[in-house]
């Protein structure tokens, strides 16, 4: 059964964001993301939505696990819709405690049914699905991890949402969030600003007659084609297309106004959770690899930007203050422990889908090395391992498991 806490309806009294009443009664008419309901947990794994893998990530390492060997997380889901990611929140991250929130009571009747069927709240200690304003929420604080995935630019002041949920944000906790960016939605734009002209409206009307624009503009016009190769499977569902298409507030950025923008709280930014796609190495060779990794970190990535027109978000993590992930050296990785990435399908394996989905294929040692570090006692030191392997062997697996993501280091 679903955790029960007293309701809170923000729409009752003045919203603190001008957009409120407008996006929630939009949302209440398409409730989004339009993924169908299924029995039992959802498919597979994102593992921005497991906490430990999140954390890692940011931080280099995990804390150690108490002796059932489970960290309870306290998850905020802010702006969870119709409760897609707050079904992996729960199934990633059993005996967490899970608060998912959303101003939309339409997109929440749906969510607590997927959670429902799914049997989300049989995995956490407490799941409570409540229908209040992510500005809204003092008295709340202390989240391990907050995940906020395309509703920030859904505010008509997305800072406001930004310093909201820092105030949420326990010290070493990490915020996870996800913004538009304009070069990979040029047509999108576009494409919205004439259904506008249009005045087509945000309803039941504007859906069909904006179907009808991409089935009716001619076959080689720029804004059909894109749609029709990259966002059509998207867009299928009609919660989705009117979300992409029809939406009343939305703002997009590129990475100058990304940077100002996380500037104006208290976060600092802590990575892209989709480093491959800010790898220079994905678009160059050769020389002009090497001059574009000699530059700052900050100038490869408008690098990337400038180069690639398709990118169409950003997707990072934040935390309150700088992070300084722990180097590796010898000594100091042979006292440490770790567990395996619990984001492997087809665990225990030489061959598996790795954290991103993508196969991966690994040795019989390296899983030997793995399994040894799950079968051990929590925060049992590599150097310690029952393993017929000498440590600088040890070492060099550990470094490229831990590399591949599939080691998580914890601490001694």
């Amino acid at each position: 059964m679903l955790g029960q806490r007293p309701r809170y309806l923000p729409m009752s009294t003045s919203p603190r964001d001008a957009a409120t009443p407008v996006v929630s009664a939009f949302y209440d008419r398409f409730p989004y993301p339009g993924d169908p309901l299924q029995d039992g947990p959802p498919p597979g794994y994102n593992w921005r939505w497991c906490v430990d893998s999140a954390m890692t990530a940011v931080l280099g390492v995990l804390p150690l696990a108490p002796p059932s060997g489970i960290r309870t997380w306290r998850i905020l889901d802010a702006g969870c819709g119709t409760g897609v990611s707050s079904d992996y929140l729960c199934h990633l991250n059993p005996g967490s405690s899970v608060l998912a929130v959303d101003i939309s009571a339409g997109a929440l009747d749906v969510a607590r049914e997927r959670l429902r069927r799914s049997g989300a709240a049989r995995q956490v200690r407490e799941l409570c699905v409540e229908q209040r304003s992510l500005l809204d929420l003092e008295g709340e604080g202390g989240f391990d991890y907050i995940n906020s995935v395309g509703v920030l630019h859904h505010l008509r002041e997305p800072v406001q949402g930004l310093r909201a949920l820092a105030r949420q944000l326990r010290a070493g906790g990490v915020l996870h969030l996800f913004l538009y960016a304009d070069g990979g939605r040029w047509e999108i734009h576009r494409s919205q600003r004439a259904l506008s002209l249009l005045e087509v409206g945000t309803a039941g009307e504007g859906l069909r007659l904006g179907r009808q624009l991409f089935r009716e503009l001619p076959e080689a016009n720029r804004l059909r084609r894109q749609h029709e190769q990259r966002w059509s499977v998207d867009t299928a569902a009609d919660a989705n297309f009117a979300d992409m298409y029809l939406h009343p507030q939305e703002t997009s950025y590129d990475l100058e106004r990304l940077w100002q923008f996380v500037a104006q709280s208290d976060l600092s930014f802590a990575g892209f959770s989709n480093p491959q796609v800010w790898d220079p190495a994905r678009l160059l060779q050769g020389e002009l690899l090497e001059r574009a990794l000699a530059l700052p970190r900050r100038q490869q990535w408008a690098l990337v930007e400038a180069l690639d027109p398709d990118i169409s978000h950003f997707e990072f993590f934040l935390t309150k203050g700088p992070v300084d992930p722990p180097q590796w050296t010898d000594a100091a990785l042979l006292v440490q422990g770790g567990q395996p990435n619990r984001c492997l399908w087809g665990w225990p394996s030489t061959s598996l889908m790795g954290p991103d989905l993508l196969p991966l294929s690994i040795s019989a040692a390296d899983l030997e090395l793995l399994q040894a570090f799950e079968a051990a006692p929590a925060g049992t030191p590599l150097g310690q391992l029952s393993l017929e392997m000498d440590s600088p062997e040890r070492l060099e697996r550990a470094r490229r498991l831990i590399a591949d993501r599939l080691l998580l280091p914890v601490s001694p």
